[in-house]
């Protein structure tokens, strides 16, 4: 039971990544009002935000390896408080961009300590469920801080909003500061850090085809977030309240997909089952393609398929990670994580460029790029899966 109330707690602490990312964000218009700024710079302090958070995912990951998880979370997590503390005190849009850019310095130790310590805690099937309960929270970071924001900044302004933050955030920190042990090994990571430790993942059969796969998924993923408003306007002439509900369903659909895709995995080969659902996720951008044009019902269902099955996929991804490479865990959770948050920041900057050629063309292509995701994925898993039995016949002989 205490192993369980840890996953809730340090897969909390990743939540106020993506949280913390969006949650300002149906205020931008009063903030460029209040701070005298252009709509442009104000829109930096949100843009900003996910480039520092990818990068320090590759520095956090052999630190945790290095000095342990409770430590550098801990560290971290107040680095995030006192930057947030800033930005509750700024009053010029360009020391908010400052304070943001470290905000994400400081809380993207979450998701590389959350994932690091759920793989030294559990083992096997429990290790599977505790993954789908992370994915499931992170998944609600980008949907619930839009909700809150709006609500709460509406009645008592920006600033006001991040010292809410800060007392909310401030609270977790003393639970982790009072609760969460120190959860690594003599056999969990590697004592000496080393810089090509950053390229273990890449150099590994299995972790490779899972970066590249996950990098394409949260390409296609924020893409779609990005132009689906655009989209909805072309096409059905809704306005911005009622473009804002559709993002509810994918949502609710990744969370849903999250909490199944971490139990599914007991009662089936992890990597078959990847390629499987991963496949159908692939098909799902095919069928947006195709049927966004036909009813807003039908785009809403295309929509929803694709977040379900983007949803199931993520447990199984984080947990292949842990299982294949754990001894180096943290590090190959901070490379994974910083190429999903670079091509889910630059994928729609591209798309968003081309989006004159039309977003059937652009999706269509973004499936073809897929399955090449998946052929890549599954050469890696079957030539190792050979290696493997290889290995096997060598030690009977």
């Amino acid at each position: 039971m205490r192993n369980k109330l840890l996953v809730f707690l340090v897969s909390t602490a990743a939540f106020f990544g993506p949280f913390t990312q969006t949650f300002y964000t149906p205020m931008l218009p009063q903030i460029a009002e209040q701070l005298q700024a252009s709509q442009l710079a104000v829109n930096l302090t949100v843009s900003i935000y996910p480039l520092f958070f990818a990068i320090m995912q590759l520095v956090y990951g052999p630190l945790i390896d290095k000095y342990g998880r409770r430590r550098i979370l801990l560290i971290g997590f107040m680095f995030y408080l006192l930057a947030t503390v800033g930005a509750a005190m700024s009053y010029s849009v360009t020391t908010l961009i400052i304070f943001r850019a470290l905000q994400a310095i400081g809380v993207a130790v979450g998701s590389v300590a959350a994932l690091t310590i759920i793989g030294d805690l559990f083992e096997g099937k429990m290790r599977g469920r505790s993954m789908g309960i992370y994915q499931m929270l992170v998944a609600l970071g980008p949907g619930l801080g839009p909700v809150f924001g709006g609500i709460v900044g509406q009645y008592y302004g920006i600033h006001q909003l991040f010292w809410i933050l800060l007392g909310i955030s401030f609270a977790l920190w003393l639970i982790m500061f009072i609760s969460l042990p120190e959860t690594k090994t003599e056999t969990s990571g590697s004592d000496r850090f080393r810089l090509r430790q950053l390229s273990t993942v890449l150099t590994h059969r299995v972790g490779l085809g899972i970066v590249v796969l996950a990098s394409v998924q949260y390409c296609v993923f924020y893409t779609l977030l990005i132009l689906l408003p655009n989209i909805l306007i072309e096409l059905y002439a809704l306005t911005p309240s009622q473009s804002g509900w559709m993002f509810l369903p994918i949502s609710i659909c990744i969370v849903i997909g999250s909490l199944i895709g971490g139990r599914i995995q007991e009662y089936f080969d992890t990597k078959k089952l990847l390629l499987a659902i991963s496949s159908l996720n692939m098909a799902s951008v095919f069928l947006f393609a195709a049927v966004a044009a036909v009813s807003l019902p039908v785009l809403t269902v295309s929509i929803s398929v694709f977040g379900l099955f983007l949803g199931l996929s993520l447990p199984l991804q984080t947990t292949l990670l842990a299982n294949e490479l754990p001894h180096h865990r943290a590090t190959s959770t901070g490379v994974y994580n910083f190429f999903r948050y670079i091509w889910m920041t630059i994928g729609p900057v591209v798309a968003t460029s081309l989006y004159g050629v039309g977003y059937k063309l652009e999706f269509y292509t973004f499936g073809i790029i897929f399955a090449c995701a998946l052929l890549f994925l599954y050469r890696r898993f079957y030539d190792s899966l050979g290696q493997l039995i290889r290995m096997n016949k060598a030690i009977e002989k």
